[in-house]
């Protein structure tokens, strides 16, 4: 099968950029952070031994995706003509997909984590991160607490308040799913938000886990049978914009979610 089967296929998703999970108007970084987060969640170093064919099979129909959409005139190639160049240089059968990712993206440790959130809350960028949230999903707290990056419930009245100024201020519309929303919503929002930080912590305690890489791949697999997701989209948004922010001397880019 040629690639767009594949990602028809593998993905369920008629387009190159359904399968990143990106607009078709996405900027050149738009795409590079859709498809470090798409990438991650099929990655065979986090697959179960029975999925890492699959998982592998995935992880290079992605990254042959992100060649012709990274490259411009391919791009423009496939927007016009809604073709891929099978032959050419960026979907070469021996080009070693997993090498092209590590090069695109630097390895992380809990310690850049931990300094970037630092630097990144109360900073403009959160600001502009919140209030794209809150368009997005129409005010719906639930879907931007887990959108917005280095937040947990205790930041919750924070950003309540920077999305209320924001309101009053004429600068975002009034959504009635934040201005009503129940109590009973944000009492459950809390609770699983608390059940889910106390797990978190009890997996780094029985690790003994510390600031390193291998640390950071251990809590990942720590939590793969009931946090997987939770905890890959967590890592996929924070190292697609701490890797990028690397690349570009730390200037801070906005790491969306679109609309589901």
């Amino acid at each position: 099968m040629g690639l767009l089967q594949d990602c028809q296929a593998a993905f369920g998703a008629a387009d190159l950029y359904g399968a990143l999970g990106v607009r078709r108007e996405a900027s050149p970084e738009e795409i590079r952070r859709a498809y470090h987060r798409a990438s991650l969640r099929v990655h065979p170093d986090r697959a179960e031994p029975e999925a890492k064919e699959e998982a592998t099979r995935r992880f290079q129909i992605l990254g042959k995706a992100y060649a012709v959409l990274s490259d411009a005139e391919q791009r423009a190639v496939y927007d016009e003509q809604g073709t891929v160049d099978e032959e050419g240089e960026a979907l070469r059968a021996e080009r070693d997909w997993q090498e092209y990712w590590r090069l695109l993206f630097k390895k992380i440790t809990v310690k850049d984590i931990q300094d970037f959130e630092k630097n990144y809350k109360d900073s403009e960028q959160e600001l502009a991160d919140i209030k794209s949230a809150y368009v997005d999903f129409e005010g719906d707290m639930d879907r931007i607490m887990e959108s917005v990056l280095c937040v947990d419930y205790t930041d919750e009245p924070r950003v309540r308040k920077i999305i209320e100024r924001a309101i009053d201020a004429g600068e975002l519309p009034s959504y009635k799913a934040f201005v009503k929303e129940s109590k009973q919503k944000m009492t459950a929002r809390k609770r699983r938000a608390e059940k889910e930080a106390k797990e978190a912590e009890e997996s780094r305690k029985e690790l003994g886990l510390g600031d390193g890489e291998d640390d950071l791949k251990a809590l990942i697999q720590s939590r793969n049978k009931d946090r997987k997701k939770q905890m890959d989209d967590f890592l996929a948004q924070m190292e697609a914009k701490y890797g990028s922010n690397a690349k570009k001397g730390g200037k801070k880019t906005a790491a969306k979610k679109g609309k589901k």
